[in-house]
């Protein structure tokens, strides 16, 4: 989707709510609005005029980053500027995103503003949940980047590594094959610490014996991959085995029931029946899945309250887990694009059970 296309749904939202502009704050909104990459910077976008003001060290990149906006520097505060050109346009009532702008902020523009009407919320966010080509593509090669990251990192996994060197070794891999960056503090969490579903690499040593939980994701033009794999140390025993292979079941169950038309709570439904079937529910805490793209968490969410229904071009995560305080945990987590016909998991890396045995 061009910015241009953008930029005409945010003025569609501008007639529906009977507004002059709209002020777009969130960076991941100006970004996808705009094209801009960097930040301290805003957008006021009305009918006719579309500007970002941003101070001196990004007035280079946004000018050739945002083309299609009139690009103007702020020296005395992004607000009061902001403030002084919808004064200049004539503005009357202008939105804001009621999600992104903190409380002193908002009152410091009502001030700034004076009698322009400023009491209008607008959420962006969804205008972002479908994807289009262009965004598609940028977050398959994210995920085919931590897909080559797993695969090289099993080859170093060793009893005595400590959970932040596997992390490190993670981050390395990805770095090396293209990621801007990690998508999120990359989770490693080993035996006992396993029953964390966000236990982030620590200091603690992987032991022989010991599933091995790692999620972690690469970021791609701004777009974000979420994959979660679950290895063992040596030889798997019975609990672990049949532990990973319930969970296992749940998150192809779930894949196979993302489809165009369904909501996030049927297919949260689809995972749980599994484990709830092994008397495992009980241990899986969290919602099923949430959006990503621009940001890691977007939504919709698959979750028990996720009513909305699924679109192609969603991009959205399947992650069941199973997380038994005092023994440790498994996940295992896709990225998946929702089709016209389906879905399609989008990380690659293989689920069958992985044991390290040295």
């Amino acid at each position: 989707m061009r910015i241009e296309n953008r930029i005409s749904r945010l003025r569609t939202l501008l007639e529906e709510k009977i507004l002059d502009a709209v002020l777009v704050t969130k960076e991941e909104n100006v970004r996808y609005f705009s094209g801009f990459s960097g930040d301290s910077a805003v957008l006021l976008v009305t009918r006719e005029y579309l500007m970002l003001v941003t101070d001196s060290r990004y007035t280079e990149q946004a000018a050739a980053e945002a083309p299609l906006y009139e690009i103007v520097a702020q020296k005395d505060g992004l607000y009061a500027k902001t403030a002084e050109l919808t004064a200049q346009m004539g503005v009357v009532a202008l939105g804001f995103e009621g999600g992104a702008l903190v409380y002193d902020q908002h009152q410091k523009l009502c001030t700034l503003l004076g009698e322009i009407s400023f009491d209008t919320s607008l959420s962006l966010d969804a205008l972002r949940q479908i994807k289009d080509a262009n965004e598609i593509a940028l977050i398959r090669r994210a995920c085919a980047i931590a897909d080559e990251a797993f695969a090289r990192v099993i080859g170093d996994i060793r009893p005595g590594m400590t959970e932040m060197e596997i992390a490190a070794a993670l981050e390395w891999y990805m770095r090396r094959a293209g990621s801007e960056r990690p998508a999120f503090q990359t989770i490693v969490a080993s035996g006992v610490r396993g029953s964390l579903p966000h236990g982030v690499a620590s200091g603690k040593q992987v032991a022989h014996g010991e599933l091995v939980t790692m999620d972690f994701g690469a970021v791609c033009g701004g777009y974000h991959s979420d994959i979660t794999r679950t290895i063992c140390i040596g030889r798997a025993d019975a609990r672990q085995r049949s532990v990973y292979d319930a969970v296992l079941t749940a998150q192809q169950r779930a894949l196979s029931a993302i489809r165009p038309g369904v909501t996030g709570a049927a297919v949260d439904d689809a995972a749980r029946a599994v484990l709830d079937a092994q008397d495992l529910n009980q241990y899986f805490g969290h919602g099923l899945g949430h959006s990503l793209g621009l940001e890691i968490h977007e939504e919709p969410r698959l979750s028990q309250a996720g009513k909305e229904l699924l679109q192609p071009g969603m991009l959205i995560t399947d992650e069941p887990g199973v997380y038994i305080p005092g023994w440790g945990g498994v996940r295992i987590e896709d990225t998946v694009l929702v089709t016209s016909e389906g879905s399609e998991a989008l990380t690659h890396a293989p689920k069958e059970f992985i044991e390290i045995c040295l």
